[in-house]
């Protein structure tokens, strides 16, 4: 994952803010110009339609782009001073034209309003090793019937390398075995298969499907 997508993945953009801040509109994409280093270095925000940040650095005294802090595990001091104007630019972006978000893509957000809403139930994140995992629990019994979790698809599907958020969620193994003929539906992650699910909130699911679904793990957990 880049610098971009590691800083902003849980925040939502308000293009208002960005005009605020100073950036500049062309061609429908937002841009954001920082002198650094004495003025010999400058570092591009741009800002596209959809929200996604682009980050680009120009070494002003030969006139070219400047790439080499992309690399992996270079651990050139003066690479590492480009990072970190760029980390601290983006940080300073992000409070100032973002909204923060409690999960990564706008499924999760949604679903986890809508159980909010139905049971009254709070996201916990219970691991320090694992910050963007949640549980949600019976408050009857204190059992999960919930689990969101971050990874990458591969752990799901060798097929496919991309980080996705998915929910865990406890059914019926007659049902479980039915779902996972479908698209969107895959053997539980980290969790026994048998009784439990994992689901991908990328939209390939409609809400109200998935929120029937929570609905049975809820009452499976009585």
């Amino acid at each position: 994952m880049n610098i971009e997508d590691e800083i902003f993945k849980k925040s939502k953009i308000d293009y208002d803010k960005l005009l605020n801040y100073g950036f500049v509109l062309d061609n429908n994409i937002y841009k954001y110009n920082k002198f650094i280093l004495n003025n010999t270095f400058m570092i591009s925000v741009l800002v596209n339609g959809e929200g996604k940040v682009n980050v680009k650095v120009f070494d002003l005294i030969i006139n070219d782009e400047y790439t080499s802090f992309r690399i992996k595990d270079n651990n050139s001091s003066f690479v590492s001073k480009i990072n970190n104007e760029i980390i601290i630019l983006l940080n300073d972006i992000k409070n100032n034209c973002f909204i923060n978000r409690e999960f990564i893509y706008d499924q999760t957000n949604r679903i986890v309003s809508l159980i909010k809403n139905e049971y009254n139930d709070l996201p916990e994140f219970l691991w320090s090793t694992a910050p963007n995992y949640a549980v949600f629990r019976n408050k009857i019994n204190n059992k999960w019937y919930l689990v969101i979790m971050n990874i990458n698809m591969s752990k799901l599907d060798n097929k496919t390398n991309r980080e996705v958020e998915i929910i865990n969620i406890k059914l019926d193994p007659n049902k479980i075995d039915d779902l996972l003929k479908e698209k969107g539906y895959f053997k539980a992650y980290h969790m026994n298969k048998k009784y439990w699910i994992s689901i991908v909130l990328d939209d390939s699911i409609p809400d109200n499907l998935i929120i029937d679904l929570i609905h049975e793990s809820y009452n499976l957990s009585l």
